[in-house]
């Protein structure tokens, strides 16, 4: 099957557990609010990257910043619950999506950086980002600023720092996917529909790692998002570490207590990976990503260069988001078409 079949396929199986929750009928009230979350009482607390935050209400107006955070708050049906997303338009096509009629409804409120004075306009209550993910120390965007103008702050657990000089994630990036699912779910009082949502992704990663294989038949692999004197990759904390384990492969770069981050070609080499994913978004595309890595004479004489062994996956499927479970049941596909 063409790899655009593939993809077509799996977000049709996110879509349907989006919507039915692996076959499990949703009852709702009007609003859309689940019939067995309507007696949820508040204030109530949750743990995000270490803190508890507290929430006197569900918030009515959140500003989500780029598409991963923007679709975790779709799959839990919260577009009514927006004031609107800021985004890119590099990241992908929005038009074949299980979210599209949500994307449609909800104001697309910036296709630059998210600011302050953009959130005020937004006459936001909440703003749903991440470090890197739209918080910036260096911008004057933080929690911190935030919170001085009256605007709570949910940040993104794959960003969450870990204390070691700026190095961002504290669990396994599916945990990450479902404790953000869990949380959100509690703070908006749709616990019911965060549940079957992550007992969804679980049956469907389970399903996608069955039959991979396992040792020394792993292939090694490695993610390239950019970076041309010095890779831009994943470590173990941010999403491709789960998709590229879970889906069969031995993830060359597990051993960096890290989410995204930078590493030198010299470790590529060393790590010879037998398989390079590509991070599909920006302006350099895919494409030119391959070219550049297939004639940099360094990598010459690694194996996935050698044998001509690239996958391209969009940025959505890579960073935390609900289409991180339809990526690994791909990888897994492609894995073993290579094996063959």
């Amino acid at each position: 099957m063409p790899r655009r079949q593939l993809r077509s396929a799996a977000l049709a199986l996110a879509a349907a557990l989006v919507l039915t929750g692996c076959g499990a009928e949703v009852s709702e009230e009007p609003d859309g609010r689940d019939t067995a979350g309507a007696g949820g009482r508040y204030p109530v607390t949750v743990e995000n990257c270490g803190e508890r935050r507290t929430f006197a209400k569900a918030p009515e107006r959140v500003v989500t910043n780029d598409i991963g955070i923007t679709e975790i708050m779709f799959a839990l049906g919260l577009e009514d619950r927006m004031a609107g997303y800021v985004m890119p338009d590099d990241k992908g096509d929005l038009d074949d999506v299980p979210w599209r009629d949500a994307y449609r409804d909800t104001p697309w409120l910036s296709k630059k950086r998210i600011s302050k004075e953009l959130v005020l306009d937004a006459r936001a209550d909440l703003v749903f980002a991440g470090w890197n993910y739209g918080f910036d120390e260096g911008e004057g965007f933080t929690p911190a600023t935030l919170e001085k103008l009256g605007v709570g702050s949910y940040l993104l657990t794959e960003s969450c720092r870990n204390g070691r000089d700026g190095a961002r994630g504290v669990m396994p990036p599916l945990e990450a996917l479902y404790t953000d699912l869990r949380n959100l779910g509690k703070i908006f009082d749709v616990e019911d529909r965060a549940g079957r949502l992550v007992a969804g992704f679980r049956e469907q990663v389970a399903d996608a790692r069955a039959g991979t294989p396992e040792g020394a038949d792993r292939p090694r692999v490695f993610l390239y998002d950019d970076g041309r004197d010095k890779p831009f990759t994943s470590g173990r904390y941010a999403g491709p570490h789960d998709l590229i384990t879970k889906a069969g492969g031995d993830h060359v770069m597990k051993d960096l207590e890290d989410s995204w981050t930078t590493v030198g070609w010299e470790t590529v080499v060393a790590r010879d990976p037998e398989v390079i994913v590509i991070n599909d978004y920006g302006a350099t595309t895919a494409e030119q990503k391959r070219k550049f890595l297939t004639s940099y004479a360094p990598l010459a004489g690694v194996s996935a260069v050698k044998n001509d062994r690239f996958i391209v996956l969009d940025y959505v499927d890579l960073v935390e988001s609900p289409r991180n479970p339809a990526a690994i049941a791909e990888l897994a596909r492609e894995f073993a078409d290579f094996a063959r």
